[in-house]
């Protein structure tokens, strides 16, 4: 029986939001590197009543034209939507709860025996993998709040936890991870961002500059006060002579927006909700800076921005917060200029710095692409599977699918 590298995200597919994104590029990446590579993940939204869906789950198959536009990935990588029966719901009990049908029914049964090696956030499905003999990979992006199970963690199918700050890591050793089982690890991008497209940055600009604006600065990210978009509409405000271009949110946070712009008097900033993966790259790339406003708080203490690779990988000069995981940064020879958070008045001074310091670049600036290289999501999973013993390692892709 064949048996493969299993990423479990507990989100239903497709979705937005950065973790999101992070489960998927993970596997993804796997698939890139010539591993057998399944995504597997319960699918909310289109519910089953057709038995063999629930008796016969283990069907990999390629992933929906829907997917593979959503998050711009290749064709290597194996997806398993898990059916979800009436009543089966995150909401659920103690019984028909999605994470009790997953854990007790769905991997167990099925799924686990099709499985070389588990890859998850799912601290429950870590737990049910090691007691039934897989190695795993852990992921944890946030602090927390219980102690690990000593069985579990020093157990030596459980392979290596990764991390993104070491503000985690230390919190993760004080809850009882062995600290020579992590790792820390920043996020990274898509390998499409890389491939230049001035022909759609050019139109881009055509389309976003106006009332006589040279200079475009685009956010890319979600829409929430702690990472910086109410000050950079704040920022705005304060430099009615340059575009500001804000990419994704939710539609009801695009909304809220809007209509906090237009009370402000902000004419210079558009809001231009979800961008597929596939038109993100050109549009970073058809800004003169890319803006990482992020505000101090707890979750700047662990966050491992996706945006700010995505960033990296276009070439585009980026004006960033001074935030602890990004402090790292601050000596790469790149176009960043680095400013103080929560300060509206010095990242608008900060920028017309950058702008003056770095002029725009239709191919973009070339150190700093070639900076970025080392971010892919590749590169960060062929690091992860060097901490894996070779025995836990699935067979390629073209030894199982050929």
């Amino acid at each position: 029986m064949s048996k493969h590298y299993v990423f479990f995200t507990r989100n239903t597919l497709p979705q937005p939001e950065a973790h999101i994104v992070h489960d998927v590029n993970t596997a993804n990446a796997v698939a890139n590197l010539a591993y057998s590579s399944i995504l597997v993940y319960p699918n909310q939204t289109n519910k089953s009543y057709n038995p063999l869906d629930w008796l016969y789950p283990f069907r990999p198959q390629k992933p929906s034209a829907e997917l593979i536009k959503y998050y711009n990935i290749q064709d290597k990588l194996k997806v398993l939507p898990l059916a979800m029966p009436f009543p089966i719901s995150d909401r659920g009990g103690k019984w028909n709860n999605t994470s009790t049908i997953i854990c007790k029914y769905y991997f167990p049964i099925h799924i686990f025996p099709h499985t070389k090696i588990l890859h998850t956030l799912d601290w429950n499905l870590v737990k049910v993998a090691i007691k039934s003999g897989i190695p795993v990979i852990y992921e944890r992006e946030h602090y927390q709040k219980n102690k690990y199970e000593p069985e579990i963690v020093n157990s030596p199918l459980f392979q290596v936890a990764v991390t993104v700050a070491d503000s985690v890591r230390d919190n993760m050793i004080y809850n009882g991870m062995p600290p020579e089982k992590i790792v820390k690890l920043p996020l990274s991008f898509n390998q499409s961002f890389l491939v230049r497209e001035p022909e759609k940055a050019r139109q881009w600009r055509e389309k976003l500059l106006s009332n006589g604006r040279q200079n475009l600065v685009v956010y890319s990210g979600g829409l929430y006060k702690f990472k910086g978009v109410d000050l950079l509409i704040d920022v705005a405000k304060k430099l009615p002579q340059i575009q500001f271009a804000f990419a994704g949110g939710k539609k009801s946070q695009v909304t809220a927006y809007r209509q906090l712009a237009k009370e402000k008097k902000v004419d210079n900033a558009f809001f231009l909700g979800y961008i597929a993966h596939q038109d993100l790259p050109s549009l970073l790339q058809a800004a003169d800076i890319l803006a990482h406003p992020h505000c101090l708080g707890e979750a700047s203490t662990f966050t491992s921005p996706l945006k700010f690779f995505e960033y990296l990988s276009s070439g585009t000069p980026i004006i960033a917060t001074e935030i602890l995981p990004l402090l790292d940064f601050k000596t790469a020879d790149i176009p960043i200029t680095w400013c103080e958070p929560d300060n509206p008045d010095k990242f608008a001074h900060c920028l017309i710095q950058a702008l003056e310091s770095y002029p725009r670049k239709v191919e973009g600036y070339t150190e700093q692409i070639e900076f970025s290289r080392q971010f892919s999501w590749e590169s960060r999973m062929e690091k992860i599977m060097s901490y894996v013993d070779d025995t836990f390692k699935p067979k390629s892709i073209s030894y199982l699918w050929n």
